[in-house]
């Protein structure tokens, strides 16, 4: 296994273990057996990052419950995540952290992020409620060793939020389809340029980069070596940046592992060639050859004067084609709707402005249209009506 350092020189394994997607067995729950087992694997390879969420149904209970079994809790960093749009008092902060703890079965979190934090707005309503103070007293105790955040939006919200605190590190979705969607290269580089480690989720679309990939792009893949898996492809294009510091991977399988930590004991930075880069643009070619809107997401149309993030529209509207409709679906409302200042396609009064920035001279206004007319459908205002209804943003 190879590590990365963190902000403080900690040693971080390359591959994480994502918690999100532990193995279920037939009551749906999760199988403790395979997943001791998995675990433990990852753990003797090398991997010392297991990311989990207070919302991940079973899965801090379950890894608390598996580390204390092999006294491995010393082993590892878990890093979890504060439900903070569960949040409506200051005392809620703390009630969320201690059950955390004890699902955890530990004393301290290694690295403590805001879950899914949507921008600037939402993280000055936290400060509101004491979150810079809470999180002061938590690190000078050693309850939480270093404070982070994830988030899905743009490279704009991204950087902004980057500015807003004095982070310990980051984490967002980030892939050689989405370089530059959501954070993407810009909110890297931005990072980077801060000294902010990155942790990366969604490095496989959630396996579709594997399982979903057309036919056309896996024999590019084979055509290129026939002993890589278009999942060591995904992962090798970032290990190749040395600016990304851990990769999380949502394994759950043994052979899914073993696999992964091998290519994280072999990889190194900068190690992609031209010929490399063709066969990824290749690839990309042929995915894209489903997509509705030719937006490369530059974000030169922005900002958008009544806040529609016309990027983010355009890339749901794009992966409900190309990854189908629940992907699709929300992708655009976790990324326009679920936000203090909403931005989606509804939201534009057809000024142009946009039209005359755009060096694909799309038609925006039109497609964003087509963006409402499509994502803004009967499933969308349910799901709305029902987040409103619990007040949770």
């Amino acid at each position: 296994m190879q590590y990365r350092p963190d902000r403080h020189g900690e040693p971080l394994s390359l591959i994480g273990f994502g918690c999100m997607r532990f193995q279920r067995g037939k009551g749906k729950g999760i199988d403790m057996a395979k997943t001791e087992e998995q675990i433990m694997a990852a753990i003797e390879q090398g991997v010392n990052y297991f990311d989990t969420a207070y919302i991940y149904p079973g899965s801090e209970a379950a890894l608390g419950e598996i580390l204390e079994k092999h006294h491995a809790r010393d082993k590892v960093n878990i890093a979890t995540k504060l439900p903070h749009y569960m949040i409506k008092k200051p005392d809620d902060i703390e009630h969320y952290f201690q059950e955390q703890l004890r699902r955890l079965r530990t004393d301290h979190i290694d690295y403590y992020l805001m879950h899914m934090l949507p921008e600037v707005t939402t993280w000055n309503r936290l400060r509101e409620l004491g979150i810079e103070q809470w999180l002061a007293e938590k690190k000078a105790s050693g309850a939480i060793r270093n404070v982070g955040f994830s988030n899905h939006g743009s490279s704009t919200t991204f950087c902004e939020l980057l500015d807003a605190y004095d982070w310990d590190f980051c984490q967002f979705q980030y892939n050689y389809i989405d370089e530059y969607t959501q954070a993407g290269r810009r909110g890297m580089e931005h990072a980077a340029s801060k000294g902010i480690p990155i942790v990366i989720m969604e490095p496989l679309r959630g396996g579709r980069l594997v399982n979903l990939l057309p036919e056309k792009a896996v024999k590019r893949f084979q055509q290129a070596d026939p002993n890589r898996t278009p999942a060591e492809w995904g992962l090798r294009w970032l290990w190749n940046q040395p600016d990304i510091t851990v990769v999380l991977s949502g394994m759950n399988s043994l052979d899914m592992v073993l696999e992964n930590c091998r290519i994280a004991s072999e990889v190194q930075a900068n190690e992609l060639t031209e010929a490399d880069f063709q066969v990824y643009a290749d690839v990309i070619a042929e995915i894209n050859r489903k997509i509705k809107v030719g937006c490369t997401g530059c974000a030169y149309c922005m900002p958008c004067p009544r806040g529609v993030d016309i990027p983010g529209c355009f890339r749901a509207y794009n992966e409900r084609f190309s990854e189908g409709f629940y992907t699709g679906m929300k992708e655009y409302f976790m990324c326009t709707t679920l936000r203090g200042k909403p931005s989606n396609a509804s939201l534009c009064v057809q000024c142009g402005r946009c039209e005359q920035h755009c060096p694909q001279h799309i038609q925006i206004r039109e497609q964003l249209k087509n963006v409402k007319r499509t994502m803004e459908n009967p499933v969308y205002h349910i799901a709305k009506g029902a987040v409103r209804l619990l007040g949770k943003f």
